[in-house]
């Protein structure tokens, strides 16, 4: 009997862990099945190149896993039962009346990533509009098509995906009076050299900033600050953050207290050792013992590191043992310019930073890689797959199951 690994999301880290996965192993031992709901790989980190009016590449996952010996399986994940190795599905293409149906896994690598957070703010789940997914930038790209010239566009947020898309609106639409609010100062995370590259960005788009400011409620035409100002907004778009799926939080796995899946450093859940948990539904441990950031950069390495515990675990091989650390965070500020903020091991900015045409050159650079690495699930990898090491089956399971 084959093992049964079941990938649930086809984000970057759960495509990247299934084609690693079916490059490692041998065709005949194991049975891949990547559950996703869409059938097409979306670039989460262009989303706000896609909100301002831009095409992005098609990445059919038919295309991308063809000949892998990835299953594809279109469905929605409502539940998972990691005590009796269930997943329970819903088929996409079956419509509203498509009947749940259960798959099992003798191994489950758990990858459904985040969505966005409102943290509860009156009025921001009804009238602000959010870059997390395909779906939130085509209506923010539709909204934004309707605004007249001089209209107001308010960014809440002052992460690396505020300041993306804020700079990409502003670009995109000069016309338009764009603002970002932040609950610190701009770019205070940011090497000085980094601080005020991106000060000077804001300066020539003309970004109003609006620093220190907590957004407390948001209407359809103005959000209002701790200190009950109203900011004018024709349109909100809230950047403030992500919330994991909430499927993991009502499984028995243990779970911290925002949802996400504790693991070990070979990505392995603490609880459930046939449960493996990657990207941004998952709670790691990087260098300093400070916990992964939600981010692409986490997401990569996190999806290396698991698929290859897994498939040293199945073939009897030597565990990865390559810590995971951070070198830089790249950002794009428009089409035009960009910022790489080189950073420590635990992902402290350091006073070396590139900035301009030739930082946002390396910004999507890192983009496309991200993009081919998914693409390109077989190659990069050793052509060697390696067999799974028999051993005596349980009642219920696969032959081969990991120990």
């Amino acid at each position: 009997m084959q093992h049964r690994i079941v990938v649930l999301g086809a984000g970057y880290s759960g495509a990247i862990a299934a084609g690693r996965l079916a490059r490692r192993l041998h065709r005949e031992d194991v049975a891949i099945t990547l559950v996703n709901a869409e059938p097409d790989f979306v670039e989460r980190v262009r989303m706000h190149q896609l909100a301002v009016g831009q095409d992005l590449k098609a990445r059919p996952f038919s295309e991308m896993f063809a000949g892998t010996g990835v299953e594809l399986r279109l469905a929605r994940v409502t539940g998972v039962d990691a005590d009796r190795r269930r997943v329970h599905v819903v088929d996409t293409h079956g419509g509203e009346g498509a009947d749940p149906e259960e798959l099992e896994y003798d191994t489950l690598v758990y990858a459904l990533g985040s969505d966005w957070n409102d943290h509860g703010v009156p009025g921001a789940a009804e009238h602000a509009h959010q870059i997390a997914g395909r779906a939130g930038a085509l209506r923010l790209r539709e909204r934004l098509a309707q605004l007249a010239a001089g209209q107001s566009v308010l960014v809440v947020g002052g992460g690396l995906t505020g300041l993306e898309a804020v700079t990409e609106i502003a670009e995109a639409r000069p016309d338009l009076d764009v603002a970002l609010a932040a609950r610190a100062g701009l770019g205070d995370w940011l090497s000085p050299k980094g601080a005020r590259h991106v000060r000077k960005v804001f300066d020539r788009l003309g970004i109003t900033v609006h620093e220190h400011t907590e957004i407390t409620a948001v209407d359809a035409d103005r959000v209002t600050t701790a200190d009950g100002t109203a900011i004018p907004a024709a349109v909100t778009v809230w950047t403030a953050g992500f919330a994991v799926h909430p499927i993991a939080r009502n499984t028995t796995l243990e779970v911290t207290d925002t949802g996400r899946i504790v693991v070990d450093g070979t990505m392995r859940s603490v609880s459930h050792p046939e449960v493996y948990a990657v990207g941004d539904a998952a709670l790691a441990m990087g260098p300093g013992d400070k916990p992964l950031r939600m981010s692409c950069a986490s997401g990569t390495p996190m999806a290396w590191q698991a698929a290859d515990s897994i498939a040293a675990r199945l073939t009897g091989g030597k565990l990865p043992d390559a810590p995971l650390r951070y070198f830089n965070q790249c950002v794009s500020l428009g089409r035009k310019e960009g910022l790489i903020q080189y950073v420590t091991a635990d992902d402290r900015a350091v006073n070396a930073a590139l900035t301009g045409r030739f930082a946002a050159g390396y910004k999507e650079l890192v983009c496309k890689g991200a993009a081919w690495g998914v693409a390109n699930p077989m190659l990069g990898i050793p052509t060697r797959r390696r067999r799974v090491v028999r051993q005596p089956a349980k009642a219920g399971s696969a032959v081969g199951t990991a120990a």
